[in-house]
């Protein structure tokens, strides 16, 4: 009897620690600098779109670039757009990508730059940074969950129970 009883608390207990601590949600995780410390997550699948807008320090326009979550957690930027030429903005589009001027606008389409991970500033002069997502575009402020001038490292992971109860999760 008390062997039943042994087995079924080892049972239970191993079924609790891997619902907790086995990674099974797939998100877009700000890792804060270039730790594991999870700050924000936004749940997402393979395929799904976002973007990062920021105001550009010294043009004071919007920038956007528009990346896509690959089924191998990579994250692939498909467009850039912005309003102004100078420092750190492009003149022209690679090889394979298409440059168009539209709506006042100058685009860089057909990326096919792919990253494992995004290395990202929250603003700190002109602390704007923005992240959109889904079909409605939610849009939700850098501000909302970081400190101005904080940095952080974005990838694709997937999370635990335990690890999204100690992140802030990022919703409409």
């Amino acid at each position: 009897m008390k062997l039943k009883l042994f087995i079924i608390i080892l049972l239970m207990t191993v079924l609790l620690l891997t619902v907790i601590f086995v990674p099974f949600r797939q998100a877009l995780v700000f890792y804060k600098e270039n730790t594991n410390e999870v700050e924000a997550f936004l749940p997402v699948n393979d395929q799904d779109t976002f973007q990062i807008i920021f105001t550009h320090s010294i043009h004071l326009t919007d920038v956007v670039e528009k990346y896509i979550v690959l089924d191998n957690h990579h994250i692939k930027q498909y467009e850039f757009i912005y309003e102004e030429f100078g420092i750190g903005m492009p003149s022209n589009a690679q090889e394979g990508e298409e440059f168009v001027y539209e709506d006042g606008k100058y685009h860089i389409r057909n990326m096919e730059n792919i990253f494992p991970e995004l290395k990202v500033r929250n603003g700190k002069a002109v602390s704007e940074h923005r992240l959109v997502w889904g079909e409605e575009e939610h849009m939700r402020y850098f501000n909302d969950y970081f400190e101005p001038g904080a940095w952080f490292t974005i990838k694709v992971d997937n999370l635990s129970l335990w690890q999204m109860m100690k992140g802030v999760r990022i919703h409409e």
